[in-house]
């Protein structure tokens, strides 16, 4: 049997190679994953494909394409493009944009590098990151009152480039109880067709 075209090379706890392993699993799109810890990172082969020595990468063929959330733009503009997943009508598109800038900013600075932290003992400032999560978590769940999807009347990429670090706050000390609209949108995500979680960190949830 020959190998499936698509590589996806991450590790498994890794939230930014969760949100495109999602996006693989709801586009039915077969691939193999390759897992790569801070050591393969370091090696030549892997610079070659990511010089920045990050993940995920993604080969599709004879593309090599890095930073998760083009990842997410590429997979849905190359194998569903006529599907809802990222819009062409301006103001829906420039929502799921926004939310993208959010996930690559005030999530990852908050609830992501609370857990990086907890999780890999990562150097930072935890009282930083929970304010920041606080702050973000506010605005989602004011945001998601009333609606069930973050960028759109039906999931987009947005959704799944949000949802692995807001699931997995708790385990940086970031507690979800009060956000009972973004715990329903996160319920929502999760019963999506072919969703797959993100594994539970091996670390006690931090009080």
């Amino acid at each position: 049997m020959s190998q499936p075209a698509i590589t996806l090379h991450g590790i498994e706890l890794s939230g930014h190679t969760h949100r495109v392993e999602l996006m693989l699993l709801m586009l039915g799109l077969p691939f193999r994953f390759s897992p790569a810890p801070a050591d393969v990172r370091r090696t030549e082969a892997f610079l070659k494909l990511n010089p920045l020595g990050q993940i995920p990468v993604l080969e599709d063929g004879d593309l090599v394409l890095t930073d998760s959330n083009a990842i997410l733009v590429y997979l849905a503009r190359r194998y569903a493009p006529e599907s809802n997943w990222l819009p062409d009508e301006p103001v829906a598109a420039a929502q799921v944009q926004r939310w993208l800038s959010i996930a690559a900013g005030e999530l990852r600075y908050g609830p992501a590098a609370a857990r990086v932290m907890a999780l890999f003992g990562a150097p930072g400032d935890r009282e930083a990151c929970h304010a920041i999560g606080a702050r973000v978590l506010t605005f989602m769940e004011n945001h998601l009152a009333g609606r069930e999807w973050l960028a759109a009347e039906h999931p987009t990429i947005a959704d799944l480039a949000c949802y692995s670090y807001v699931a997995h706050a708790p385990e940086g000390g970031i507690m979800l109880e009060p956000y009972p609209a973004v715990r329903g949108w996160l319920r929502r995500v999760e019963a999506l067709p072919n969703f797959k979680p993100l594994p539970a960190s091996p670390i006690p949830q931090v009080a």
